[in-house]
């Protein structure tokens, strides 16, 4: 079920509880902007999702209200996982989904990081 970019931040969606340590998650990065931890249905050989710790909805919502601060702060904690995960010489995927077209799942923004094999176009062809 998808989910719409914009609108209420929902404080018991999957992520929230995450951050809160009420749903266990593998965690493989954590400091004061962002935590990343691992997908439970993996789409490639590295699939890990960072989160901000501020309960913003979407891109959308988390460029609208997050101070300069907190973006970079967030950026910089994708780039240091990705990193950390060997992913730079290899090359990695960033994605975001905002609303239903796009396919979010979870009311909470969120970038997925793909790596570890090659991972062909962008998008499908419909």
């Amino acid at each position: 079920m998808t989910v719409a970019g914009l609108g209420p931040y929902d404080p018991d969606n999957i992520f929230a509880r995450i951050l809160r340590h009420e749903i266990p998650a593998t965690m493989v990065f954590e400091n004061e902007h962002a935590i990343a931890f691992g997908d439970i249905a993996p789409l490639a050989p590295t699939h890990v999702l960072v989160i901000p710790r501020g309960a913003y909805v979407s891109f959308a919502d988390f460029t609208a209200r997050a101070g300069a601060g907190e973006i970079a702060g967030f950026f910089q904690a994708v780039g240091t996982v990705a990193t950390q995960l060997g992913l730079d010489a290899p090359g990695y995927r960033l994605l975001t989904n905002i609303g239903d077209h796009a396919g979010q799942e979870v009311p909470h923004f969120h970038v997925h990081l793909f790596g570890g094999r090659p991972l062909g176009r962008m998008l499908a062809s419909s």
